[in-house]
């Protein structure tokens, strides 16, 4: 299989600030939604914060920077996405003015990165909406969240003016249909939200994206402003029509967000779904141009798993992922139940630029895995060869789908370090290339150490992937 990247192709990771960063409390910051959820994406928020919540301490980012993005310029980053915590900025979300100590932080992490010739590529909100909006607005549900959101854009547009050029508006926002409260900040329980409610948050969160679009482009003409959607294609479980319709239906769910962004506009499948469930958007003068005129400069989306779908009530569940289906009876599973599929990639990157013919650029891909730390002559590491053989499967693909024609701009494996997991909120589930000594229970020294992969993705990005053809 020959091997092709672009020269200009940019290698590098993905981690966001709620999993890692920790400091939950410092320098003026104030409480996000991810701090009162220790068990994950769908268990029920706590009160307050929880000690047993390992996301408040994370992997301490905030008093490691350094030490941890030296260790990304050793694999040769040549981009590296972050998230700027929202309640750093603005502690409860609706202030009139930004605390200086959170825009002083990221200040220091995007130099950080330039000194290593590092590009930051920055999420803007990625599942961490300021707990006061959650509460006291049911977060996006509330039109004012526009306004809350774009003082916080515009802020930072400015601040980081210079610095910073790659930024995508909301992590995975197609996420928000099954978790509404990591993904919406919506504080109204999943069982008793109305599909008017649920929509209208998401026709807020697009008008949102759409404006800070026009900031962003405003405030710096060089400015490269992408959504970012969770990746995962879907296949009908048999040839029977009725599978391959409810397949549409259901790859429609999460096009609808693209769509939206990509092309300016709700398509007809997206208005007829939501006459049928007896909801009427409420827009605003000016919503439906701002949608059409401030379309994104790319797309951007998580990959780890492809899905089946059928009509059968009865076909067997996948299990183990976020967005349902049916289990493929072809492929494997990870220890988490997530389907290995590395030709679900490419068919994802044909797929995106065929309808769209923008730029592409893979955000998260990773495989979560049980590591054991072990001795070596050079100290302690992990000998993750799964993790590189899932990794070098994938790439394969994704170097196919550029020589099929897909303009990817670049590849960012998930948890290039290891960081507290979104989906279960434990650190046992580790994702990077550098481990780090924190268990479960919350002890461990948190110390860094290289793994096997550390040096397998160090070689890929100085052969800019010509060593994936040779192993």
């Amino acid at each position: 299989m020959s091997v092709y990247f672009p020269k200009n192709f940019l290698w590098g990771g993905a981690t966001a600030a709620n999993q890692y960063e920790g400091a939950y409390r410092e320098d003026g910051k104030g409480l996000s939604v991810q701090d009162v959820m220790p068990r994950g994406i769908m268990a029920p928020p706590t009160a307050e914060p929880t000690e047993d919540n390992l996301k408040l301490q994370g992997i301490d980012f905030y008093h490691r920077y350094r030490e941890d993005i030296r260790l990304f310029a050793e694999m040769g980053f040549r981009v590296y996405r972050t998230s700027i915590a929202w309640s750093r900025i603005f502690p409860n979300g609706d202030e009139e003015e930004p605390n200086e100590k959170g825009l002083e932080f990221y200040d220091r992490v995007f130099d950080e990165c330039l000194k290593y010739g590092i590009q930051p590529m920055v999420t803007i909100s990625h599942y961490e909406t300021p707990l006061h909006l959650a509460r006291t607005y049911d977060g996006w549900v509330d039109r004012r969240m526009i306004g809350f959101y774009c003082r916080y854009a515009e802020t930072i547009f400015r601040r980081y003016r210079g610095k910073v050029k790659y930024w995508l508006t909301f992590n995975e926002i197609n996420s928000v249909l099954e978790a509404p409260f990591m993904s919406g900040g919506i504080a109204t329980p999943k069982e008793e939200l109305t599909d008017g409610q649920l929509y209208q948050a998401i026709h807020h969160e697009l008008v949102a994206s759409a404006m800070a679009t026009k900031i962003g482009h405003e405030i710096d003409p060089e400015n490269k402003i992408g959504c970012m959607v969770l990746g995962m294609p879907t296949y009908p479980l048999t040839p029977n029509p009725e599978d391959v319709w409810y397949n549409l239906q259901e790859d429609r769910k999460n096009l609808m967000f693209s769509d939206v962004h990509v092309r300016g506009y709700y398509p007809g499948y997206m208005k007829r779904m939501l006459r049928e469930k007896g909801v009427e958007i409420a827009m605003e003068p000016g919503d439906e141009e701002m949608l059409r005129e401030h379309t994104v400069d790319y797309i951007g989306f998580s990959y780890y798993s492809s899905l089946c779908q059928s009509a059968d009530p009865e076909a067997e569940a996948a299990g183990g992922n976020l967005m349902g289906g049916c289990k493929n009876p072809y492929l494997k599973k990870t220890d988490w139940g997530w389907a290995i599929d590395p030709k679900g990639l490419r068919i994802l990157l044909n797929t995106l630029y065929d309808r769209y013919q923008k730029p592409l650029f893979i955000v998260e891909n990773g495989l979560g895995a049980a590591d054991l730390l072990v001795d070596s002559p050079d100290g302690p590491t992990v000998e993750d060869d799964y993790r590189i053989q899932y990794l070098k499967e994938h790439l394969l693909e994704v170097s196919q789908a550029i020589q099929d024609g897909v303009e990817l701009w670049g590849y960012t494996t998930w948890g290039c370090i290891d960081l507290v997991s979104a989906s279960t909120a434990e650190m046992k589930k580790r994702y990077g290339f550098i481990y780090v000594d924190r268990n479960n229970d919350g002890t461990g020294t948190l110390a860094r150490y290289r793994k096997k992969s550390f040096f397998w993705y160090k070689n890929v990005i100085e052969t800019n992937g010509q060593c994936l053809e040779e192993s």
